[in-house]
């Protein structure tokens, strides 16, 4: 569904799988203030993904663990600032990501103009989670992940409860894979912070 400023009137647009589309950032801006019910994203080379909306089970785990990080936030916002999986940000290679959850530090984010602010914005996570729901291909969010320590992110978890599987990113070290863990830990990124598996995994 994509509505443009100039019509009042609301447009349908399916597209045949062998079509891709790319757009500026300019483009990509106007086309996700306009359609703010749809969670767009922008790879670096300007392809437009449009994420649909995730079933039952994807969004009560995404509940969760936004619950989970937000009361830790909440005890420790003095480090930083958490935010939710409607927040997009513009990479230093020039994608636009929205991660399930993310948190940033505390300076990093008060370096940041109060328009900036406002806008998407233009730093990569120090922190992100990315939970994989029955639709995502695994491949292209291993691949998101990479993306995200490529630009800056510490630490990084893909959650996959298909698999009961994690995967952790961080920066310079090979992928750490681990089976139907009950816990992670926020290591020195996140002081303190551990999520619990067990109702994701439910």
């Amino acid at each position: 569904m994509i509505q443009t400023p100039t019509q009042s009137k609301t447009l349908f647009l399916e597209l045949p799988p062998e079509l891709t589309l790319y757009v500026t950032q300019e483009q990509f801006e106007a086309l996700a203030a306009t359609n703010r019910d749809l969670r767009l994203e922008r790879t670096a080379e300007g392809k437009l993904i449009v994420n649909p909306p995730t079933g039952g089970e994807s969004g009560k785990r995404n509940l969760n663990i936004s619950t989970q990080l937000g009361n830790w936030f909440e005890a420790h916002e003095e480090l930083g600032e958490a935010f939710d999986s409607s927040t997009g940000f513009k990479l230093p290679n020039g994608a636009n990501r929205s991660p399930d959850a993310s948190w940033i530090r505390r300076e990093r984010w008060e370096s940041l103009t109060p328009q900036q602010r406002k806008e998407f914005v233009p730093l990569c996570p120090d922190f992100v989670i990315e939970l994989r729901s029955e639709s995502d291909s695994l491949p292209k969010l291993q691949a998101k992940m990479q993306e995200y320590i490529d630009n800056g992110t510490r630490l990084g978890w893909l959650i996959d409860p298909k698999n009961r599987r994690v995967e952790i990113y961080r920066p310079g070290r090979e992928v750490e894979v681990l089976e139907n863990p009950s816990h992670l830990s926020g290591e020195d990124v996140l002081p303190g912070f551990v999520l619990n598996l067990r109702r994701i995994w439910t």
